[in-house]
């Protein structure tokens, strides 16, 4: 559930087809802590529909960040990861186990001089550093 409504109808009021695959992609977002590339979302659902495509999984997530249903992080520059999780927060990159953490951000209340008439289309937050676990 999002919101307190169901995955399917979270996607039907996305204008988004709720196929199957479709609700399963996002169900594992939802409920992943892990921000997985496309290629974990696919190795976690091939498991369950053996007809899935690597394809399907990476058209989808496209969708889905297209449509604002999902986050699209590029954290390292080398792997795009996704996160379920759409609300305002910031993302802790560990550079000892490559986990990453979400804390909360307000990015609104942050001072940037230098950006006078520009127009801010998506905020992210990032740090980088040693984890609590690998300390």
């Amino acid at each position: 559930m999002i919101n307190g409504i169901s995955i399917e109808e979270y996607l039907r009021q996305k204008g988004v087809n709720p196929s199957y695959q479709r609700i399963r992609i996002l169900e594992c977002l939802v409920n992943s802590k892990s921000h997985p590339s496309a290629e974990d979302v696919y190795k976690e659902l091939i498991k369950e529909i053996p007809t899935l495509s690597k394809t399907t999984v990476y058209n989808t997530l496209e969708l889905f960040a297209d449509k604002g249903l999902v986050l699209t992080l590029s954290i390292d520059g080398n792997q795009t990861r996704y996160d379920g999780n759409t609300l305002e927060h910031g993302h802790f990159i560990c550079e000892s186990c490559n986990r990453v953490y979400d804390f909360l951000v307000d990015t609104d209340a942050l001072t940037c001089e230098g950006l006078d008439g520009f127009v801010i289309k998506e905020k992210h937050f990032y740090l980088r550093g040693i984890c609590s676990s690998c300390v």
